[in-house]
């Protein structure tokens, strides 16, 4: 039996189990094997049926009897009833919506059963229990009401609808035979020197383990293995980025030292730390890969403009006339047009032709009609300046890279929150060059080390750690029931003044009572409507929330910038949003369903002028663990400390955008271990340095691609 063996070959799969299987991306022996516990139930010492109670969990020992498939009588559900026997007496199975349990088993069979005693006074029945077929030698010597094993250790996975853990364990059992040809990527060195186990023994070790270290130990290998594939994917991705041929671009130090001079605010040394290591790179002829990360409000457009100065003040290659380009790509339409006002201000003294393209119209500076401001052009004409290299700098969303678009001499761009923007994608955009463009990739999101180091090894990583000279540190305060009116008058104060403030609520309608695990948390629509009632009768209110089309989101946030709106209510929406610096408060309702990351990006949305902000945190549980978590985001001191807080606090797989990354739970767990992943980033920059193509690594080529596959397919 093969890893890359189709499921099919091996199993007789129902159509519903199919879907099930593909829902989860398992499609071969080697994805099921991969497809790990998600836990372990312990079962402890074995009862007898004559002394059970409704409510116990108990371990039973006995022979099934009479397993059929049966439909509810009055529910019509699918399920399994027969009864489990032993010396003392019988007892009623039942398994719901899993009919086919009935098929696995024979009259007669001597298993273990785990499972939850439910019913009433005779009329008990074990709920959906885990089987484990036993012989007749593990019988237990004596049955007494004391009698006792050593206790066992049942999987527990990730279920679909079709597919429960017990279809996993009896399938896993089948799979995992001698006649399976398992193949170990990692090489034997770098297992030894780490002390993890094979894959085979590690396969053994997660599905069905004696002692729960040996699933620890079973858990780290393949969270060593995960993080060591992604390392040799990104390293791969270096060395194929580090062949290409770039742009070399030098302006001379004083214009660039000019040109920052005239920023509205004296350039940070971490800053001018940046602007240093991308000169560096863009002089160096080989494609920059860069990621600058900052708190919102740290500087970083400054110093994507500094970047795009310095390629606009460089000829082309063998010419005497024009300049080399920049294209700056933003997420959403309004962040498009206030980065194309932002470069306006930046280059106001240094005029050059900036354009914008976004699907709604297109822009350039400077206007020919009216001196210092820019004017709307049609699309054709745009584009025809853009190909004759006559706009030096080209500002828009996705647009960017539509077949229309085209550069003449591109070299370099600048990505707002999108890291993955790959070698292909750059040459998509610079289809008429031989070269590869520089990329300088920005966010506002605090990435943990681990993170940044495991999913950005093809970046180089620059940090703004300081923020620009006068900006105040945010007031953050924890806003108990009692507190909510002195919360409320102050934000009276800020509106009285004249500033204005969002309010974020978990929900965006009123949850329906009568559902059981509806989430019962503050609405925008609900609230906005009591704030303008109760609260803030003399002001402005709005709301915006993820189920807006596109354009209706972005007319709101306009109208708030242009104040036409003075309290936002919204969802976490506004996370990454538009610059509004006139907006000083952030109200956050239910604040512990948000991670202290998305907290301090909430946060982040009014830290945009010299303005002292507030951010009113008001949290619906009181618990001790929440408080604790709420107390960090008060004590931290940058996003970088919260952002290793929230990674080490936060359950693996909880991390936001965790299924876009591609990393499984073991994978996530795996990132709050900086020593493993430093470990598996060594090897593997180390394997890669040696052997770029890995001619002499077909184990790990194999595992790459089935890693890939596996990703494309999600």
């Amino acid at each position: 039996m093969q890893m890359s063996n189709l499921l099919d070959k091996h199993f007789r799969l129902s159509d519903a189990q199919k879907a099930a299987l593909h829902k989860i991306g398992i499609r071969t022996v080697r994805d099921l094997l991969y497809h790990l516990p998600a836990r372990y139930d312990v079962a402890g010492g074995e009862a007898q049926i004559a002394g059970l109670v409704s409510g116990q969990e108990a371990t039973l020992i006995g022979t099934l009897e009479k397993l059929e498939a049966k439909k509810g009588w009055k529910s019509r559900i699918p399920q399994t009833q027969g009864y489990l026997q032993d010396a003392t007496g019988k007892i009623k199975l039942r398994w719901f919506n899993q009919p086919y349990i009935a098929k696995m088993y024979a009259d007669g069979t001597l298993v273990r059963a785990v499972g939850k005693v439910t019913g009433s006074e005779g009329k008990l029945y074990l709920a959906n229990p885990q089987l484990q077929k036993i012989s007749a030698t593990e019988l237990p010597e004596t049955f007494s009401e004391n009698a006792s094993t050593p206790s066992d250790l049942f999987a527990v996975y990730p279920e679909s609808r079709g597919v429960t853990s017990l279809w996993f364990r009896s399938a896993i059992k089948k799979i995992l035979t001698p006649e399976l040809v398992v193949e170990d990527p990692i090489p034997k060195q770098i297992l030894k020197k780490y002390n993890l186990p094979t894959l085979q023994t590690a396969l053994v070790w997660a599905h069905t383990p004696q002692t729960t270290k040996d699933a620890e130990a079973a858990r780290k290998r393949f969270a060593f293995e995960e993080v060591f594939l992604i390392q040799l994917e990104r390293g791969r991705e270096r060395a194929e980025q580090s062949r290409e041929k770039s742009f070399s671009i030098n302006p001379p130090r004083q214009d660039i030292d000019a040109f920052m001079q005239d920023f509205p605010f004296e350039a940070t040394a971490a800053q001018k730390r940046a602007v240093d290591a991308i000169l560096k790179d863009l002089y160096s002829g080989r494609p920059m890969s860069r990621l600058l990360e900052g708190d919102v409000g740290s500087g970083k457009t400054a110093v994507a403009a500094t970047a795009a100065y310095a390629t606009v003040h460089t000829r082309p290659a063998e010419q005497t006339f024009g300049t080399l380009q920049v294209a700056y790509m933003a997420p959403t339409e309004i962040l498009a047009k206030q980065h194309f006002e932002s470069f306006i201000k930046y280059f106001e003294h240094f005029p050059i032709n900036i354009g914008l393209i976004t699907g709604s119209g297109c822009y350039k500076f400077p206007s020919k009609v009216k001196r210092g401001a820019s004017t709307a052009i049609s699309r054709a004409q745009l584009l025809k300046w853009v190909a004759q290299g006559e706009i030096p700098v080209v500002i828009g969303t996705h647009a960017l890279i539509e077949k229309a678009v085209h550069f003449k001499h591109l070299a370099l761009v600048v990505i707002d929150e999108q890291h993955r923007f790959g070698t292909n994608q750059r040459k998509k955009l610079a289809r008429k060059e031989s070269r590869l463009p520089h990329l300088l990739s920005m966010t506002a999101t605090p990435i943990p080390r681990t993170l940044a180091l495991t999913l950005y090894g093809d970046l180089d990583l620059t940090l703004l750690d300081e923020m620009p000279p006068g900006r105040k540190r945010i007031i953050t305060e924890l806003v108990r029931p009692s507190e909510r009116e002195k919360a409320y008058a102050k934000m009276h104060e800020q509106l009285a003044d004249g500033r204005q403030a969002y309010v974020i609520c978990p929900r965006i309608d009123e949850p329906d009572p009568d559902k059981a695990f509806a989430l019962m948390a503050k609405s925008v629509k609900a609230e906005a409507k009591r704030l303008k009632e109760k609260i803030f009768p003399d002001y402005t209110i709005d709301i915006l929330h993820s189920k807006m089309k596109p354009a209706e989101k972005d007319a709101v946030m306009q109208k708030f910038a242009n104040h036409e709106i003075d309290i936002l209510v919204a969802t976490s929406v506004v996370e990454v949003g538009v610059n509004v610096p006139n907006a000083t408060m952030i109200f956050i309702e239910g604040a512990e369903r948000f991670g202290l990351s998305q907290l301090h990006q909430l946060r982040g949305r009014v830290v945009r002028s010299n303005h002292q902000a507030y951010c009113f945190v008001c949290p619906e549980s009181r618990g001790e663990q929440t408080l604790a978590r709420l107390k960090a985001l008060i004590d931290a001191k940058n996003g970088f400390e919260l952002a290793e807080k929230d990674l080490l606090q936060r359950g693996p797989g909880q991390l936001s955008g965790a299924k876009q990354w591609g990393i499984s739970d073991v994978g996530m767990e795996a990132l709050k271990n900086l020593k493993l992943v430093e470990a598996a980033r060594t090897e593997a920059l180390e394997i890669v340095t040696k052997d770029p193509n890995l001619l002499a690594h077909t184990l790990l080529q194999h595992a790459l691609f089935a890693r890939q596959g596996a990703m494309h397919f999600e």
